[in-house]
């Protein structure tokens, strides 16, 4: 494959053979990029101008996060109708929330004023969603209920209903946690994640009465373009020995690091078609790392009700993404969502995640051991973010942008194995990594639901 770099852009440049009319979008003024030189999914090769180019990065907020079953929090975040909480669907503003009668819903929290937040606050409760710039408000199932002045629109053709919030398309919940997608074409969420549901039960299932979200919302700000994060926790068991090195020796009993069968353990890592990736060691003395937590389970419990397959891999050490950016990590209760912020930057969003039935002081140990590991200054956290930032940092060099990235390990070995679901490879692989990759690809290349509808 002849990989060639793309032409630099810079934001809000506007080609000039392109002529907009009255409602032209931004992702209306160029043309799309073609990215099928940029991944060779065959032969393992990846263009780095997938991780810098501004043109990209536009087209991926309109092709890929406008189309995919996005994250969006917890459940247990909304106990009562009024409880909300804002995040973001790609660099979207998005308000979730519980109306009168219960049910969630998701709305881009944007005034159709204006254009300015309806909610400035990152959680609370509320009876309606009122813009502070000139007062429309909205209530909990997104109508728009109060235009101060509303008489100024009496000599026009003014229908109050027409203009409440805008909702997403789609909107579901599995093992807790709360997907959406402006896609109304998207398949269903069930669809989306097939086999992946199986490895996020063992971990997200493990306790019948399901899970509990404790500590809030930890948030930080890192340099590196989202998919490096997104991919490694799909993909990435080869970094750990080298990258964690110093904290490997911290957490091992000796301070020496990690007895050479664990170092070296064996393990199987999940992909699918649909960009969803998963790796976990497997061995039969497989357990939690702190120690109160490993203490609470019942292994034989849990091998009778999930197999004993899911106990001795995914349920314990491990790491996972569902396409296109959350990701989790058993072991320690993660769950985090990798924010995109123009090609440089991400902003990480981690909760830790618990078992429903789990006592206070187990509760507490799981949360701290999280924190200490993969909160923002966590001994294997500050590892993973220098990574990402290096990689970024020098990826905008001529030269450095003609040289392909390899992603060539387990080429060859993706196979359906008879133990695990779906099709697996070698726990030290880029199978996983490849996929997501190709389904980033095909997405790119693919007119979203929205450009179809302007065609019309």
């Amino acid at each position: 494959m002849t990989i060639t770099q793309l032409p630099s852009t810079h934001e809000g440049e506007r080609p000039d053979d392109v002529e907009c009319g009255d409602l032209c979008r931004p992702q209306d003024l160029a043309r799309s990029v073609d990215v099928s030189g940029l991944v060779d999914r065959k032969n393992g090769l990846v263009d780095r101008a997938i991780f810098t180019d501004r043109k990209l990065y536009e087209q991926e907020l309109a092709r890929v996060f406008a189309t995919s079953w996005l994250f969006l929090g917890h459940i247990e975040q909304l106990k009562k109708p009024g409880d909300f909480f804002t995040t973001f669907m790609g660099e979207d503003p998005v308000i979730v929330t519980k109306d009168k009668s219960g049910r969630i819903r998701a709305y881009l929290n944007s005034c159709r004023h204006r254009g300015a937040r309806v909610l400035r606050a990152d959680y609370g409760a509320t009876r309606a969603f009122t813009c502070t710039y000139h007062g429309w408000s909205y209530d909990l199932e997104g109508k728009l209920i109060s235009v101060p002045n509303e008489e100024g629109y009496a000599k026009i053709d003014w229908d109050r209903d027409k203009w409440g919030l805008v909702e997403v398309a789609q909107l579901d919940t599995v093992y807790g946690l709360i997907f959406a997608t402006w896609n109304p074409e998207a398949p269903p969420l069930d669809e989306q994640l097939g086999d992946m549901k199986y490895y996020m039960r063992a971990f997200l299932g493990r306790d019948p009465e399901g899970t509990t979200v404790v500590g809030g919302i930890t948030k930080w700000v890192l340099k590196g373009n989202w998919k490096l994060a997104a991919e490694q926790f799909g993909t990435d068991w080869y970094h750990v020995n080298m990258s964690h090195a110093s904290a490997l020796m911290v957490l091992s009993p000796t301070g020496k690091g990690p007895k050479a069968e664990i170092a070296n353990t064996p393990g199987r890592q999940y992909s699918d078609e649909r960009g969803n990736g998963t790796g976990f060691p497997t061995h039969p003395k497989s357990r939690f790392d702190a120690q109160p937590v490993h203490e609470y389970y019942d292994y034989d419990e849990l091998r009778e009700r999930l197999g004993q397959a899911a106990v001795e891999g995914p349920m314990t050490t491990g790491h996972a993404t569902v396409f296109p950016n959350f990701s989790y990590l058993p072991v320690n209760g993660s769950i985090r969502v990798w924010h995109p912020k123009g090609t440089e930057e991400m902003e990480i969003w981690s909760w830790t995640v618990l078992d429903k039935g789990m006592p206070e002081e187990v509760r507490e140990a799981q949360r701290l051991y999280n924190l200490r590991t993969f909160g923002p200054s966590g001994i294997f956290e500050q590892d993973d973010g220098e990574n990402w930032s290096e990689v970024q940092a020098i990826s905008h060099g001529w030269r450095t942008n003609t040289v392909p990235l390899n992603y060539q390990m387990g080429l060859g070995s993706e196979r359906e194995d008879g133990v695990y679901p779906g099709e697996t490879s070698e726990l030290y692989s880029d199978a996983a990594g490849r996929k997501f990759y190709a389904r980033w690809a095909e997405l790119m290349n693919t007119p979203a639901w929205h450009e179809k509808e302007a065609e019309q």
